[in-house]
């Protein structure tokens, strides 16, 4: 075994993703077939860790799972194990239950742990770094929003999702002469909305990024009414917000190490705008976790299998502590005391944003 590695294991945390079930595949053939580890995978992410409850995975395991949405080792996206929620006494407290999931690695002779994940997913990777465990991430997020990567898979798959719902809204709202609102995924990031936007032919795109005013939208609207346009295409990022004004909140989810679940901005700007284009009829379609399920686009599955590989290869060359990326057209890593903090989001000012607004594309701002 090369390094003293004979045993690795691997979790899935945070919300679903198209591409995971193409990463946790991708690591047991590889780690199987040319390195001859074993390999198992622990159930509901970090939870799974902490009861030390996993299944074995092996060949058969991962067979046909290439191009299946979801995760068949399940995920939470409530679970870090530095603040974990536990009854003592009758009383449910948070405490640091890490030291535990340690202990079941050791129990279980796993040398090497891989997370894939997100943000919170691998923040917690690298707090298990710094307690000496052999970490290595894979980058998950449809919202295209972690540092150090180019794109993360899951990403691509979802921009397809909302691209074609875009295309689907289009012949609806060219029939009827309305103003349809497209929200979408994305947190704090409008990576999805600004790409499919562009892809789905919108004529206006709203970002967390670039504050917008609902009376520019407004003008967009009459704007293509006078040169024979009666109906508008609008994409909204669920974390895009008015200026001066703060973003839409859908519930707080109080267990949740990341409790701020936004939405809600596509209704908002539906019912403001009609109060200004008064005679015209506003429809808003959230698309909602449509755009985390179903089958894995071309680009995620082959990016998800290089991310998966790379992995196992960072194993053999005793890279602990990082995390895979893609940066241009190379596969490469990066450190995860540099991922974590430093999450990326659109550029006002780059090239994406130029191109749409030099072809008629209204970012309301």
């Amino acid at each position: 075994m090369t390094n003293g590695i004979k045993k690795i294991a691997l979790l899935t945390g945070g919300g679903d993703c198209p591409g995971l079930n193409a990463v946790i595949r991708a690591v047991t053939k590889s780690a199987i077939l040319n390195y001859g580890y074993e390999v198992i995978g622990y159930k509901f992410g970090y939870r799974g860790l902490y009861n030390n409850d996993f299944i074995p995975l092996n060949l058969s395991t991962v067979s046909g799972l290439l191009s299946k949405g979801g995760t068949i080792l399940y995920s939470s996206n409530k679970d870090n194990l530095f603040d974990y929620a536990v009854e003592e006494n009758g009383v449910n407290i948070k405490k640091d239950v890490s030291d535990i999931a340690v202990e079941n690695l050791k129990k279980e002779g796993v040398d090497v742990l891989i997370v894939i994940g997100g943000d919170g997913t691998l923040t917690s990777a690298r707090d298990f770094a710094r307690k000496g465990v052999n970490v290595i991430g894979v980058p998950k997020t449809i919202d295209n929003d972690l540092g150090s990567t180019d794109i993360t898979f899951g990403f691509n798959t979802s921009l397809e999702v909302a691209t074609e719902a875009l295309d689907r809204l289009h012949t609806t709202a060219e029939s009827h002469h309305r103003i349809m609102i497209l929200e979408v995924m994305g947190r704090n990031a409008g990576f999805i909305a600004l790409e499919s936007g562009i892809a789905g032919s919108a004529s206006v795109i709203l970002l967390p990024e670039i504050p917008y005013d609902i009376n520019k939208i407004a003008e967009k609207i009459e704007e293509r009414k006078k040169n024979g346009k009666l109906f508008t295409i609008i994409v909204a990022a669920e974390g895009a917000k008015p200026k001066n004004g703060e973003v839409m909140v859908a519930k707080i989810v109080a267990d949740s190490p990341d409790p701020i679940r936004l939405g809600g901005i596509g209704n908002k700007i539906a019912a403001d705008l009609e109060k200004i284009v008064k005679e015209r009829e506003v429809r808003c379609t959230v698309l909602g976790h449509i755009q985390r399920g179903g089958t894995t686009c071309t680009f995620d599955r082959i990016l998800s299998t290089r991310y998966g590989v790379a992995a196992v290869e960072l194993i053999n060359e005793g890279k602990f502590g990082s995390m895979v990326c893609l940066k241009g057209n190379d596969i490469t890593y990066d450190s995860l005391e540099n991922v974590i903090g430093n999450n990326k989001k659109v550029d006002p000012n780059g090239e994406l944003v130029t191109i749409a607004k030099k072809i008629g594309i209204s970012f309301a701002d």
